[in-house]
């Protein structure tokens, strides 16, 4: 059968067959790249991101995303965290012990963890901060 564009759809129905998707079709998937996976509870599972996880608040498709109330201590934590070199550094700033600000930023990670945005990294949470809205880029 002939597209619109003189593609040629499959005969499931599953949309056009090009070179490209038959090249793609008969490679064998390596996992995290295998975007029929993204989005599935095996993606999540393997860490594997999506672009969807990376938008700003206020971007279209960031409406929907779960936000973990933060208390203003650990925003204040995460932030000066953020902003410095070590956990020892954000702790001088901050008047606190590192293993505070260990603390805090554990009960960070379990609350993005509770809602389904799990924040692994240094990076990961700094990414929800800019998404949670809690600062931006033009601070930074």
């Amino acid at each position: 059968m002939v597209g619109s564009a003189g593609e040629t759809l499959d005969k499931q129905g599953d949309g056009p067959v090009t070179a490209t998707s038959e090249i793609f079709r008969s490679v064998p998937s390596r996992g995290a790249v295998d975007q029929r996976r993204v989005g599935t509870p095996d993606a999540t599972a393997t860490g594997v991101a999506r672009l969807s996880d990376y938008r700003t608040v206020g971007e279209p498709g960031s409406a929907n995303l779960p936000r973990p109330s933060l208390s203003d201590r650990e925003v204040e934590v995460l932030l000066a965290w953020l902003a410095a070199e070590s956990k020892e550094e954000a702790a001088a700033r901050l008047f606190i012990s590192a293993s505070t600000v260990s603390t805090h930023l554990a009960r960070i990670r379990a609350k993005y963890t509770a809602v389904g945005r799990p924040a692994p990294t240094k990076t990961h949470l700094f990414a929800r901060a800019l998404q949670d809205g809690y600062t931006s880029l033009d601070r930074w």
